[in-house]
């Protein structure tokens, strides 16, 4: 089974990857938090119309001509979707094409939430049609565009399914009760680290600056996930009010060991390839991928969630406000609520499953491969996991901008 899932990027860990030109992809927490999975999930063409010719005026959704048009298209990130490499088709998608009659189109099209929102942003201002009916985005992107007025509110009783949904994310904080989204997939952040060459293991964010661990050690170029789970280190609560003196902190810590050359590089998701090779040794790195390259390489590789809390994300899909194709993008939503079809997903992304029951039909398949999945924490997370996970809160706009300014900084950007 191969499990080859990506981590979106943010605007800043995007900022980096432009910078260097050395990244492929990932995203994430950013401007907007959820309100939490457990007790972390609890603790573009075709021309629209504005409402008005104001700057500020948000644009009118797109008459849906679902009924008359059956065609959804949906814009994911890479490899989010299970793949036959034989058949070179989504077999899921595969199987919602005959279920339902609806053609689909699938585009691998988002490497980071900022520069997909750039291509689109036009358009979305305008009203228009994007050339896509459903697309993916993290939690603090997903925000920006509600609160722009840029994704369609979904009609509850189209997406029976929804109501499958894990109790802790119905109401995120950027679309309470969830009209205008639907999680997609969720996951951690947290320290991982070579097996075999570290068979002591690694229990804190501290302990990646152990001297013997000098040039060996990559962090994440997302300023959320790093700098979170130094924060958490430091014994900060980052779902809460945090100051710009405990972010300071947490940043002092991170440039001092890219200073001293502790840390070897900060980076996105091609971090995998440097623990593969033995560049580096232990990462601030995501679930999904660790399970990835395990599968993949062999297992090498412990991933955990450090003993003072780590970080979890959502990404979530929505309909663009210029989207003709509405009922078919929430019969396309509702499909992949079906717990059959969550596991189908899950079993191929690693990531974790948003959607109640999938747990159980995979642990009912005869295929033990799939059944042994069930019990993977990455996967269905326990509740004492979801304990040790925290939101990164919502940032205000100045405190974005400041905190991705200094970020930057320590990266020599």
């Amino acid at each position: 089974m191969t499990q080859r899932r990506r981590r979106p990027l943010s605007p800043e860990a995007a900022a980096v990857i432009r910078a260097q030109q050395s990244f492929s992809r990932r995203r994430l927490m950013g401007g907007a938090g959820m309100l939490g999975l457990g007790a972390a999930l609890a603790a573009c063409g075709t021309s629209g119309t504005t409402t008005g010719s104001s700057g500020n005026a948000k644009p009118a959704a797109a008459t849906d001509t679902s009924a008359s048009d059956k065609t959804v298209n949906w814009a994911n990130w890479t490899l989010y979707l299970d793949y036959d490499e034989d058949t070179k088709k989504y077999p899921s998608l595969e199987a919602f094409q005959s279920e339902t009659g609806i053609k689909a189109t699938y585009d691998e099209a988002i490497e980071d939430n900022d520069s997909y929102y750039g291509k689109i942003q036009g358009q979305l201002r305008n009203g228009q049609d994007i050339g896509k009916d459903v697309v993916v985005f993290t939690d603090w992107m997903a925000a920006r565009l509600l609160e722009q007025g840029y994704a369609q509110k979904l009609d509850q009783a189209s997406i029976p399914n929804a109501a499958n949904i894990l109790d802790n994310l119905k109401s995120v904080d950027f679309d309470n009760g969830r009209n205008y989204s639907l999680t997609w997939q969720s996951g951690y952040a947290g320290i991982a680290w070579n097996k075999e060459r570290l068979p002591q293991g690694l229990k804190s964010v501290d302990d990646l600056w152990k001297p013997e661990l000098k040039g060996k050690v990559e962090v994440l170029s997302e300023m959320r996930d790093t700098l979170g789970l130094i924060m958490l280190q430091q014994g900060v609560d980052i779902s809460g009010d945090f100051t710009a003196d405990q972010f300071g902190n947490a940043l002092d810590v991170l440039e001092e060991n890219l200073g001293n050359g502790q840390i070897r590089q900060v980076k996105g998701n091609s971090y995998k390839e440097d623990l593969i090779s033995g560049d580096a040794l232990a990462v601030i790195g995501w679930s999904g991928d660790i399970t990835q390259i395990n599968a993949e390489n062999g297992d090498k590789w412990e991933f955990v969630v450090p003993e003072a809390g780590g970080l979890l994300w959502s990404d979530n899909m929505l309909v663009p406000i210029g989207s003709p194709h509405k009922a078919n993008a929430e019969a396309l939503m509702n499909y992949y609520y079906e717990p059959e079809v969550a596991a189908e997903v899950a079993a191929y992304v690693n990531y974790i499953c948003p959607v109640k029951g999938a747990q159980e039909v995979m642990a009912s398949s005869k295929d033990k491969e799939l059944a042994a999945l069930a019990e993977n924490p990455s996967i269905f997370p326990s509740e004492s996991d979801l304990a040790k996970v925290k939101v990164f809160r919502t940032l205000t706009g100045t405190e974005q901008t400041e905190f991705a300014s200094e970020f930057q900084r320590v990266l020599g950007n």
